[in-house]
């Protein structure tokens, strides 16, 4: 089967979403432009990503990095966490199609903002981004899906309180993962 790609439109709606994720985000946990930009990611569409990048049961696969250290010689302190939001276009176009009730731009702030707060998590020393135990897991989803929900409850935008309502607190979701 052939997967599905954003066309124009869809990214530049995303560019809205990451816009709105980012705002409504760093409103949320009160952070400066400075202290922002120590949280540094990019965001990444299906026709990016490649192997094992690309998932079939989740709307987004966040990764991390470290950029910067040259090797041993240089000093941990002097590298710096990336994160890459993996953005499943096939997924997310398939879960619009299948739910007449889902709208493209809710939806791609839901996702984005649920990333960004695992983001400011694994930056604030709040989480490791490598626990394995299936059990934080768990309790991380709930955390961050209850997370997003208090970020984007107040947000004015058609069919978000959709989302809110499908992608409860209370539940894990395995449509949005981090890996």
């Amino acid at each position: 089967m052939a997967l599905k790609y954003f066309s124009k439109k869809q990214l530049g709606i995303l560019g809205d979403a990451l816009y709105i994720a980012e705002d409504m985000t760093i409103n949320y946990f009160k952070l400066s432009l400075s202290q922002w930009k120590r949280h540094p990611f990019d965001v990444k569409t299906l026709s990016s990503l490649f192997g094992e990048d690309i998932r079939d049961n989740a709307f987004a696969l966040l990764k991390k990095y470290m950029k910067g250290g040259n090797g041993e010689a240089e000093p941990l302190y002097k590298r710096r966490e990336f994160y890459l939001v993996c953005l499943q276009d096939h997924q997310i176009l398939k879960a619009l199609h299948r739910d007449r009730d889902l709208r493209l731009l809710p939806l791609l702030c839901y996702v984005l903002t649920h990333e960004l707060v695992h983001i400011v998590r694994f930056c604030n020393f709040q989480v490791r981004f490598d626990t394995a135990e299936e059990h934080s897991i768990t309790e991380e989803e709930q955390i961050v899906h209850q997370t997003t929900y208090e970020i984007l409850k107040e947000l004015p935008l058609p069919n978000l309180a959709y989302i809110l309502g499908s992608y409860n607190p209370n539940r894990v979701n395995v449509d949005i993962c981090m890996v």
